[in-house]
């Protein structure tokens, strides 16, 4: 199995597809780097490298006890980025909880190696409604998710998926089948790191990190996002970032990598441009 081992001995598992300009791909909680896999097999066919790693504790990496904060988390990217031999020219995706990964690794990291990003449904710049942030989702709505993953997970997901995917009544933008394959993603995960990583992603405050996205950004946001919310977050990232582009999915749920995939796909293909380009500086020779 291809993993990396990063700084503090925890192995990632890792996919890396296809050649070319480089994409990471960062995945959401509480699933794995498999839920990128209609954008990256579009992306590895279109003529770019793709890197999709599962995260600590979920998918087949290693679930240690600790680690789950935003600042390892943006380390162990930085780690399969390095080990991978990415030194320049990547785009970082990430999606959700991914894209407080992105944040933090232009801010701690300073951004190395990095030439564009995007963030898709993303938490940044910050989940929790406080006086500054009154858009924000509720305190007691957040710790209640560990309340419920403590006392029965599997029921737990299932009823976050409905809302994930915007499962409604009568209609449902995803199928049964994968409802039920994203099901199972989320029991991949050890019950220590999906807690921790839903307390990172609720409470950590990226506001700070925004002045460190210095390369052109896209940011791609639901408006009927259920799950995380667009005002607190997409809308707020894009005014926040320095010439940030902000599409909106107008009516769309959290999961639009499944909900809009094809659309998602074009849109990543058309903000990364002519791979042929990017690898030459531009120039299509």
């Amino acid at each position: 199995m291809p993993t990396v081992e990063t700084r503090d001995g925890t192995k990632l598992y890792v996919k890396d597809w296809g050649s070319g300009p480089t994409v990471v791909l960062i995945h959401g909680w509480p699933l794995s780097s498999d839920s990128w896999d209609p954008q990256a097999f579009a992306l590895a066919n279109a003529g770019y490298r793709v890197i999709a790693y599962d995260r600590r504790g979920f998918g087949r990496s290693e679930q240690p006890w600790s680690g789950y904060d935003y600042d390892t988390l943006s380390d162990d990217l930085a780690d399969v980025m390095e080990a991978c031999g990415v030194t320049s020219g990547a785009t970082l995706v990430g999606f959700s909880m991914g894209g407080g990964e992105v944040a933090r690794y232009m801010s701690r990291h300073g951004g190395k190696g990095v030439a564009k990003a995007v963030l898709v449904g993303s938490v940044v710049p910050y989940m929790l409604q406080t006086d500054d942030n009154p858009h924000g989702v509720p305190r007691a709505q957040l710790e209640d998710i560990g309340h419920q993953i403590e006392a029965d997970r599997p029921k737990f997901m299932a009823n976050f998926l409905d809302q994930f995917f915007g499962v409604g009544f009568i209609t449902s933008p995803v199928s049964e089948e994968r409802l039920h394959w994203a099901w199972n993603l989320t029991q991949q995960a050890g019950l220590k790191p999906t807690l921790a990583c839903a307390e990172a992603f609720a409470f950590t405050d990226f506001r700070p990190d925004l002045a460190a996205f210095t390369v052109p950004t896209l940011v791609i946001h639901g408006t009927s996002d259920d799950t995380v919310p667009i005002d607190a977050t997409g809308r707020a990232a894009a005014a926040a970032i320095p010439g940030a582009t902000l599409i909106e999915y107008d009516g769309a749920p959290h999961g639009l990598f499944a909900t809009d995939q094809d659309r998602l796909t074009d849109d990543l293909l058309a903000f990364l441009g002519d791979p042929v380009a990017a690898t030459h500086g531009g120039t299509v020779l």
